[in-house]
């Protein structure tokens, strides 16, 4: 039976996981096996909570969270605002337009200036590779990479692992394809470093220049291979993952057009019958309809998007409460908290008494 972490129990002492064993989460890369395991294990439980009808836990109350982004942001951004207030945290957004950066402070600088309040956690989405670990460096407060650049978005991997191990009840031994700009994308390469930690094999395929051979090489032991059309890497697959053009990045023209690129690379139902039977359909979004996937695949039977999103909340719900320190350790806070108030309204009421014992007045002698 699931750990369930709720208001109305109070033997989590004994039985709940004891956090991440790191201060911030940045990306796959460095995550172990078990770490990864664990999260998706502990979002299976908020997940539960996300479906009652009071969806609301005291887990993090007192605690605060700044979710940073310099990029836009629909899912991401919605579903860390929503995890921090559902866990009782109090959420302050920020975006790049109404920060100082426009007057020319820069990161760390306005980091700098978030620390000296004393936050517990600091949401990052930047496009820069490498943001979220230049903040952590100078931060007290738990960093959670929110996607920084074409580098990781460590949450969105983790969620789409939630998703495919929720429909195919295991990862490993998977055929996954993912299909599209994985040159530009940080999606991909958090899922590569993911999905192939935990067993599965990944095929990526899309235009030649969005999809460098090198790519296979970023994990070790042959579990990624690049294929030259959609159909080799669709064929089979138990999983297929359309990534969005990330035309925001590119710099360069890697296809001729929109349209010969939807004629081409689109992910469409003849392209997916390939797939296996029972294979599932997942997109990170946003979604460009009609040119890397068709809209009768994005609202078919075959599409788990949606439940991406609910799986989002989750597993951000989930990370925030691990990075805490899970509520063994929280609980272990709060009762030193309350032991150190105790012990201070002891030392005042002592002080008290010697300060009215000064003021008593010498017996005669």
């Amino acid at each position: 039976m699931r750990k369930k972490i709720d208001k109305e129990e109070q033997r989590t002492d004994e039985r709940a996981p004891t956090g991440l064993a790191r201060k911030d989460l940045l990306g796959i890369r460095e995550l172990t096996s078990a770490e990864i395991v664990h999260v998706l294990d502990t979002a299976e439980t908020f997940r539960d909570i996300s479906q009652r009808e009071i969806k609301k836990v005291p887990t993090l109350r007192g605690r605060t969270v700044i979710n940073l982004f310099f990029e836009p942001s629909t899912r991401t951004r919605t579903s860390f605002e929503l995890a921090g207030k559902r866990l009782s945290a109090d959420t302050i957004n920020i975006s790049a337009s109404t920060s100082s950066v426009t007057k020319g402070e820069t990161l760390l600088d306005t980091a700098r200036n978030l620390e000296a309040m004393s936050p517990d956690f600091i949401v990052l989405r930047h496009p820069s590779a490498g943001a979220a670990h230049a903040l952590a460096r100078i931060c007290r407060a738990a960093g959670i990479n929110a996607g920084d650049g074409a580098h990781e978005h460590p949450t969105q991997a983790l969620l789409d692992a939630l998703t495919i191990r929720q429909h195919k009840e295991r990862i490993e031994g998977l055929e996954v394809a993912i299909l599209g700009d994985v040159l530009h994308s940080r999606v991909a390469r958090s899922n590569l470093h993911l999905l192939t930690k935990l067993g599965a094999r990944v095929r990526l395929a899309g235009p030649g220049p969005l999809v460098p051979p090198e790519l296979a090489t970023l994990v070790a032991g042959g579990a990624v291979r690049t294929a030259h059309r959609i159909e080799e890497a669709v064929e089979d697959a138990d999983v297929v993952m359309v990534l969005r053009i990330q035309r925001e990045r590119q710099t360069s023209a890697f296809f001729p057009s929109l349209r010969e690129y939807a004629v081409h690379y689109g992910l469409t139902r003849k392209r997916l019958s390939a797939a296996r039977p029972d294979a599932i359909v997942m997109h990170p979004g946003p979604m460009n309809r009609g040119i890397e996937i068709a809209s009768d695949v994005a609202d078919g039977t075959r599409s788990l998007i949606l439940d991406q999103v609910a799986n989002g909340l989750a597993v951000r719900m989930a990370v925030l409460y691990l990075l805490a320190g899970g509520s063994a350790l929280a609980q272990a806070q709060t009762r030193a908290e309350a032991s150190g108030a105790a012990e201070q309204r002891r030392d005042k009421a002592n002080k008290n008494a010697a300060q009215l014992a000064l003021l008593e007045p010498v017996p005669a002698g």
